[in-house]
This record gives structure tokens, sequence and C-alpha cells, in this order.
């Protein structure tokens, strides 16, 4: 019965069952054929191949191999070429770029035809290169304006400026297909960051991870070659900084600049000529700020920079008016200051409560020990009213007072010297006097640092003194 029941599906089912039998031949000759296929290239010598290999890299990516260690082929996990420690020059610029790891995957097809080789991708692990500042947007532009398939890892970029050191970008990765398309991730000063940009490299949006750091960069249509301009800002937790900028390898223009944080806002223009050495011109419209935080600046370390406060040349004014409702001891301040070859002459102009004053002196920043030369006066229509602005009570009405001060100020030991002091026509002081106010000035006012003589109490204090 049971030898019955086979013969019928047998019978039934023969012609199925022959077919799943012939099936299972042609598995074994595909997969067969397929092994030989893929493992054939192991035994070509591509050593032969490279001039083929680098001409369409070349043409396709703009990358000059003018390095390469070794070449070989792998089957798996798809079938591509690796070259080692491979050296390209990035068309049209001096870019020198080391890869340690360039593979290449071709199309199947081009395996055996290097006549007509043709990649679906290459890939670029483990990079470094020395890049100046002015070659950084060719690489950029470089990288996205490939139209084959190009992914980039593990990148580690040193910045220069005329072969002097910048910053690092380090383990840099992008690629411009698939899902992180036109993404840029990497670390910067041990944090890590991310850069997004559109096709047409003109908008970049930048943000620095864990530390409220956002930035962007919108650059404006322009035909001309080596010129770029176009919109910059950041934004550091509460502190905002936005501006419009020009840019032509030689001179950097920033217009409509503005500057926003708690303590410190400005608005701020500026002509920075960057070739053959550095010049700055630059003005200031301070609107707010904190005199406390001048007491966080280091004087000592900004001294010890010496070769580059020679490089620096400066052209700088800085404008301030005081809001009415405020309790600024200043109303406006004009403060003009020119820095060459560590020397800086300065002007300052300022008012208060209907009184001014100004002082000009110079500085040589680059002596072991600079000296503030400083010539001042101080002219008030109303002496009782100039007094009464710092709470002091007199008799004396309607009666100028003219004061003149020379003399210098070691900024780093704070120690003050008097050359002359005349009030009005009707003094002179002697050298004992001259001493009397170096001691009571460095005891009253500079008893901490040099921004404390802006304070109105130690004023006060000082003229009830001496007085």
């Amino acid at each position: 019965m049971l030898n019955k029941f086979y013969k019928r599906i047998h019978n039934k089912y023969s012609r199925f069952f022959k077919f799943i039998f012939f099936i299972r031949y042609l598995f074994a000759i595909f997969f067969i054929s397929t092994s030989l296929f893929l493992s054939i290239p192991n035994f070509f010598n591509y050593e032969k191949k490279v001039e083929l290999i680098k001409n369409h890299v070349f043409k396709n990516y703009k990358f000059k191999i003018i390095k390469l260690e070794k070449i070989k082929f792998r089957t798996f996990p798809v079938p591509n070429l690796e070259l080692s420690n491979v050296q390209v020059n990035i068309k049209n610029s001096e870019i020198i770029l080391d890869i340690k790891n360039l593979t290449i995957f071709p199309k199947l097809i081009s395996i055996y035809n290097f006549e007509k080789f043709q990649t679906n991708k290459i890939s670029l692990k483990n990079n470094s290169t020395v890049l100046e500042a002015s070659n950084f947007m060719i690489l950029m532009k470089n990288l996205f304006e490939q139209k084959s398939k190009l992914s980039l890892s593990n990148l580690d970029l040193s910045i220069t400026n005329n072969n002097k050191f910048i910053l690092n970008l380090e383990n840099i990765s992008f690629a411009n297909y698939g899902y992180n398309k036109n993404l840029i991730q990497g670390r910067i000063f041990g944090k890590k960051f991310k850069t997004s940009i559109d096709d047409n490299l003109k908008n970049i949006n930048f943000k620095l991870k864990g530390s409220g750091v956002n930035a962007f960069v919108n650059f404006d249509n322009n035909k001309k070659q080596d010129f770029i301009s176009g919109i910059f800002g950041v934004k550091i937790l509460n502190t905002k900084l936005k501006l419009n900028f020009n840019y032509n390898k030689k001179i950097l223009e920033i217009k409509n600049s503005y500057f926003r944080s708690k303590n410190f806002s400005f608005n701020n223009k500026a002509l920075i000529t960057l070739n053959p050495f550095l010049k700055i011109h630059s003005r200031l419209e301070v609107e707010e700020f904190d005199p406390k935080l001048f007491n966080n600046l280091k004087l000592i370390k900004l001294l010890e920079k010496k070769d580059l406060l020679k490089k620096i040349n400066i052209n700088n004014e800085i404008n301030f008016k005081s809001n009415k409702f405020t309790s600024n001891l200043i109303d406006n301040l004009n403060l003009k200051v020119d820095l060459a070859y560590g020397r800086m002459n300065y002007v300052k102009k300022l008012s208060f409560s209907d009184n001014f004053s100004q002082c000009k002196g110079n500085i040589n920043l680059l002596e072991d020990y600079p000296l503030l030369f400083f010539d001042c006066y101080i002219t008030a229509k109303d002496k009782q009213k100039f007094l009464k602005f710092f709470s002091i009570k007199t008799k004396e009405k309607n009666k100028t007072f003219e004061l003149n001060v020379i003399g210098s100020l070691n900024i780093l030991s704070q120690r003050i010297n008097f050359k002359s002091i005349t009030v009005n026509d009707d003094y002179n002081a002697s050298k004992e006097d001259l001493l009397y106010f170096k001691d009571t000035y460095e005891r009253i006012l500079i008893d901490k640092n040099l921004i404390s003589i802006f304070n109105k109490r130690k004023i006060k204090e000082f003229i009830q003194e001496v007085s």
C-alpha cells in the first residue's frame, strides 16, 4: 500500500523533481563560475596596471598619485583594489595628501578589462596633510565638487599660515553620497564637531558638541577668482558675533560686525592686511562694557609674546558713549592706538559730567620692564561741580580747574613716577610733593591692579588725601 502511494507521487511529480535536481547543477555551476570570476584576479600582476589606475584616478577624482608602495586585489567583502602608503597631489594646487589605504571599488567587468577601467567609488582611510590656510577652501572645493562617489575617514589635518602652525583637525570623516552626504565630522581642540555643507558650498553650519558653540558661514555668489565674501556668525553660550566679510588672500575686510555678551557689546569694522605682513586698521564702537572684565587681563602673558608683538601693526580707534541710565564713570571716550614693531603710541580723550580729560604717550612693549609714558590734563569749567561729581564738598564756586600731569608707569610692578604736576597757573609741585603724590597714588589707586584707577570711590579718596 505504501509502495503504491510513493509510486503515485513519483508519477505525478516526476517532472517537478527532475527540474529541482537540474537546478542544483545550475546553482553549482553558477557558484563555481562566480568563485572563479572573483578569485582569478588575485593572481593578476597589478604592478603592470598601475599607470592605467593612476590615469583613471586623476581623470575622475583629480588626485594625481605621485607615490605608491603596494597594490593588491581583495575579494571580500566586496571586490576592490587596495593601494597602500599612497601620496597624492590634488589637481591645480600644492596640496599633498598622505594616504595609508586608498581603496578602489571597480565595476566587476573592469577587473578583466583595464583598458576600459571604471569604478563605483573610492575610499581614503588613515590620511594626513599639512595645509596652508589659503589652500583650505581648495581642498574643500575639490571634495565637494567630486562627481564620482568618494569617502574619506580618519584624516588628520594640520593648518598653517606661512609655515607657522595655527590648529589641528583630527579624525575627519566625509562622504559625498549616502545618509551622511556632505557631512564633515571630526575633532578640534579635543572636542567632537559636526559641519554640514550644502552642495554648492554656499552655506556651512558648524557645531562643537558639548561646548555650546554654533557657527555658520553664508558665502556670496562671486565670480571673481581668489575673492570670497559673505556673512559669518557664531554663538558661544550667551555670546553672539555676526559680521560681513570680504577676503582676497591678502586683505580681510570686516563690515557690519556686532558682538553681544552679558558684560560687553560693540560694533566694529576693520581692514586686515595679511601679506606681506600683518596690519590692522580697526574702528570699535563700544555700546556697553563692565570694567571688571579687565581684571582677568594677563599682561605678563601678553608681553611674553615678543615675537608676535614685533609683527603686528595696528591702527585702532575705540569710541564709547555711556547710556544715560547707567552709572559709568565715563560719559564719552575716544582712544586711538598705533602699534608698530612693539612700540605703541596712544591718545585718549574722555569726558565726564561736563569735564574733559586727555592723555597721550607711548610704551615699548618689547622691553623687559615696559614703561608707559603719559602726558595728561584735566580741565573743568566749574571746580565745585567737578568735585561734586566725586561727592566732595567745596565752597569754591565758578572757578576753573586745570590739572596737568606728566610721568611714567611701570605696568608690571605697578609703580608710578611723576615728572611734573601743575594746577592752574598757581601751583607747580615740588620734588617732595611729587614723592608724596607717588606714594599716595600707589597706595590708594593701584593697590590691586591698574583697572582700579577707574574706581570712583578710590578717586574720591585720593583727591581728599592730596587736597
